[in-house]
C-alpha cells in the first residue's frame, strides 16, 4: 500500500452521533475504562468524499488512492479500545476497507473490508469476520488493542478475531478506502464514534 497520504486538518473532537442514531454500547471486555476523545485528521484523495460521519468513494475507479477517511492520534503503549457504528447506505463496489489499525511508521497493521454481499473480512489473508453487513444495516465494531501483547475484533459485541500485536505505535482510521482489488463506489455512514484506554 502507499505512503499514509497528507492529511486535511479538522475537528480535533469526534463529531456529536446524529440524533437519529442508535444509544452507544459499554466498552467490550472488562474495566476498568476511561473515555478519551483523541484529536483526528480528515483524508480525502482521489473521488472520496467525507461530510461528518458520511464516508462515500463516488467511482468505480480499480486503481489509484480512492478514500475517504479519519485518521486518529498515534498512540503508544497501553491498551486502547475504539467503538464505532457503520452503515451502508450504498453500494456499487466491492472489497473496501473500512476500519482500519495502522502501526505507525511501518503501515497498515489490521484492515477490517467489506464485499459486495456483506462479508466482512481481514485485508491481511482474507479470513472471514463476520457476514451480514449488507445495505442499510447497523453494525458496531470494537476493536481491542493491547501494544505488544493482542489486537481482537468485536463485531456486533461478538470477539470475532484475536491475533498477537508487535509493540510500536499504532493508531486507528474509519471510512471507506479502495483496497488493492476493490473499487467503489459505496457510501458508509459511522456514528457513535468513542475510545477508551486503561
Amino acid at each position: 500500500m502507499a505512503a499514509v497520504p497528507a492529511a486535511v486538518p479538522a475537528s480535533a473532537a469526534p463529531a456529536q452521533r446524529p440524533a437519529t442514531a442508535l444509544a452507544a454500547d459499554p466498552p467490550v471486555e472488562a474495566g476498568p475504562w476511561t473515555s478519551y476523545s483523541p484529536g483526528f485528521a480528515v483524508q480525502q484523495r482521489g473521488c472520496g468524499k467525507v461530510s461528518g460521519g458520511t464516508f462515500q468513494l463516488t467511482c468505480s475507479t480499480a486503481s489509484g488512492d480512492q478514500r475517504a477517511e479519519r485518521r486518529y492520534d498515534t498512540y503508544t503503549g497501553g491498551t486502547r479500545q475504539f467503538q464505532g457504528y457503520f452503515k451502508i447506505t450504498s453500494m456499487g463496489g466491492t472489497r473496501i476497507s473500512l476500519k482500519q489499525t495502522f502501526q505507525d511508521p511501518q503501515g497498515p497493521y489490521f484492515m477490517l473490508a467489506v464485499e459486495r454481499g456483506g462479508r466482512l473480512y481481514a485485508v491481511h489473508g482474507g479470513t472471514t469476520i463476520a457476514t451480514g453487513a449488507t445495505v442499510g444495516t447497523t453494525v458496531r465494531v470494537n476493536t481491542v488493542h493491547e501494544v505488544g501483547k493482542t489486537h481482537k475484533t468485536y463485531i456486533n459485541g461478538s470477539l470475532k478475531r484475536t491475533e498477537s500485536s508487535p509493540g510500536g505505535s499504532f493508531y486507528d482510521k474509519f471510512g471507506s478506502y479502495r483496497t488493492n482489488s476493490g473499487q467503489g463506489p459505496i457510501t458508509v455512514e459511522w456514528s457513535n464514534i468513542q475510545f477508551w484506554r486503561k
